[in-house]
């Protein structure tokens, strides 16, 4: 079994829910890493969700700021990484360890 390091999504946000990341067949992926960056002036807010399950409610992500999380949520195979924004001056860095 190795372990690999894996950059799951990175760019800037969709304005409505869109797949981010997919755990590939034969596969266990480990959620370790979320850093949302928000470049606007204004409030914006940001939702991710795991296999349908809300990681991410609807969180508020203050002008011109970046959080970060480090959920460390294991997904199996197929298990689908989704996300959006309210504007895509939200931008995301999704990162974690794929066992295989």
């Amino acid at each position: 079994m190795g372990a690999t390091p894996t950059l799951f999504h990175r760019g800037a946000a969709a304005t409505s829910s869109a797949t981010l990341y997919t755990v590939p067949a034969s596969t266990t992926a480990v959620l370790t890493d979320i850093v949302v960056s928000n470049t606007s002036t204004s409030q914006q807010y940001v939702t991710m969700t795991v296999d349908g399950i809300n990681i991410l409610p609807t969180v508020p992500v203050s002008a011109n700021t970046v959080i970060n999380l480090q959920p460390k949520t294991v997904m199996a195979t197929a298990k689908v990484l989704a996300g959006f924004a309210t504007s895509a001056d939200v931008k995301l860095h999704v990162s974690g360890v794929e066992i295989s």
